[in-house]
């Protein structure tokens, strides 16, 4: 198995309001992803997992389908609800969208010093979100927190991160038959 960078600019235009959010479009997302399949095939791998880390990605889907068999996109809604799960993650992966929750616990493990005082106190809740791809998300938050951050804690993080990585040994093999 081998590594690749990752592609650190995605496909993120619900996040255009604040500044420093850089995005492509779904078709340059597309087209990245599949040339370097097509490389690393013409290379002699020709299998790819994408290890996914924006929920905004939507047409990672789409390329995974077309690749009929020789691609998986990681994680998947049932991996994060496991790990949601695994970790007692109090908030629906629905109602803990953006920096609640889940995102923030992970943080809190992983890299505690990009976590911004004051999240303690953050909660917003917006659970109808049915014009968020045509309005953004400053429709529904001027901070950006769509969750509970108040409920996150370094231990739940950990425990998500466990369960994800017991899970991709799963997506490996799906792959491989």
């Amino acid at each position: 198995m081998r590594t690749l960078p990752p592609v650190t600019i995605s496909c993120s235009h619900e996040h255009a309001a604040w500044p420093g959010t850089v995005s492509i479009s779904a078709a340059t997302l597309h087209a990245v992803v599949r040339d370097v399949a097509e490389s690393l095939a013409r290379g002699g791998v020709p299998k790819l997992v994408l290890v996914n880390g924006h929920g905004g990605n939507y047409v990672l889907g789409n390329v995974v389908q077309e690749a009929h068999g020789d691609m998986a996109l990681f994680p998947g809604p049932e991996d994060w609800e496991d790990a949601r799960r695994a970790a007692g993650i109090e908030t629906s992966g629905d109602g803990d969208m953006h920096a609640g929750e889940l995102e923030t616990s992970i943080l809190l493990h992983a890299h505690p010093e990009l976590v911004r005082d004051g999240y303690e106190t953050a909660d917003h809740l917006a659970d109808d979100r049915r014009h968020l791809l045509t309005s953004g998300m400053t429709a529904y938050t001027a901070s950006g927190v769509i969750g509970r951050p108040s409920l996150a804690r370094a231990g739940k993080g950990r425990d998500v991160l466990a369960s994800l990585v017991a899970a991709f040994g799963d997506r490996l093999a799906a792959l491989q038959q």
